[in-house]
């Protein structure tokens, strides 16, 4: 693996996250680097590549004031997002996505008669276990917290009766083209209500943010925010449909399948490029 995959600089964030939590903001550029192990120029360069920022400015980031600041300043108003067609097939979050749904009578036999495609590649956050239909994209989980097999497990549980088989090269076209922002497909495999709840996440813009309240407004059950997290936590095609951008009324970051690093790395990863 080289210095200029995007694995290899998620691997150097991962680390460079734990750092900054245990040392704190006020760590220097200098500090950072020699925890890292790394020259400062090396380190700075890996996060500019990786970003586009200076390690110092990612910090300010990655902080949960900031989540806070972006649920001031760019909280997306869900329910005039789907008044407007946002909710639509179209260009979301800075990438072009179609989607087809699967009926919920085909969900309910558990993707019965269904033939999966897997593979894992490369992501802006690491390793990503990436599950395609011929309609498309339908799952991605990441290994770094759980581990491979857990990733695997997760999303095969999910879809307990299809059948799944390894060729990463027939994935592969829509992969590069879901992680370089081009158009792709993705096929939504759930029950009614947590489809719902996914199409309403595909309306939030890259560098905003929303509220699992606001959530249950724009689905028509408003005072279904603990059902809406649920179905949140569920979502099986993680980064593209970007439940990363759902935060507590409060600007708390809430939780995150894939652990609230990712979370974290993510919405600093996407308001550092808005920004720009």
């Amino acid at each position: 693996m080289t210095d200029q995959s995007p694995a290899y600089h998620y691997q150097v964030i991962a680390r460079a996250l734990q750092v900054i939590d245990a040392g704190g903001p006020a760590l220097t550029l200098d500090d950072l680097a020699a925890k890292m192990r790394m020259s400062p120029a090396h380190f700075q360069r890996l996060f500019s590549s990786w970003v586009g920022v200076s390690p110092k400015r990612y910090q300010q980031y990655l902080t949960l004031g900031h989540a806070r600041k972006l649920l001031a300043e760019r909280h997306t108003m869900l329910a005039a997002a789907h008044e407007t067609g946002l909710s639509g097939a179209g260009r979301l979050h800075d990438l072009f996505l179609t989607w087809e749904a699967m009926s919920p009578g085909d969900y309910a036999r558990g993707g019965e008669g269904l033939d999966i495609r897997w593979g894992w590649f490369e992501s802006p956050f690491g390793p990503a276990l990436v599950m395609a239909t011929a309609k498309g994209i339908c799952g991605i989980g990441f290994a770094d917290e759980k581990g491979a097999d857990s990733a695997m497990d997760d999303l095969v549980s999910r879809w307990p009766k299809a059948q799944f088989v390894e060729d990463p090269m027939a994935i592969r076209p829509l992969v590069d083209a879901a992680f370089s922002g081009k158009a792709t497909e993705l096929h939504l495999i759930g029950a009614p209500f947590q489809i719902k709840v996914w199409e309403a996440l595909l309306t939030i813009p890259t560098g905003h943010v929303t509220t699992y309240a606001d959530i249950a407004g724009a689905i028509g059950h408003p005072s279904a925010n603990r059902a809406v997290g649920t179905a949140v936590g569920r979502n099986p095609i993680s980064f593209l449909i970007p439940c990363h951008r759902a935060l507590r009324r409060d600007g708390g970051l809430g939780g995150y399948h894939w652990g609230l690093p990712r979370k974290r790395a993510m919405l600093a990863w996407e308001a550092a490029r808005t920004d720009l």
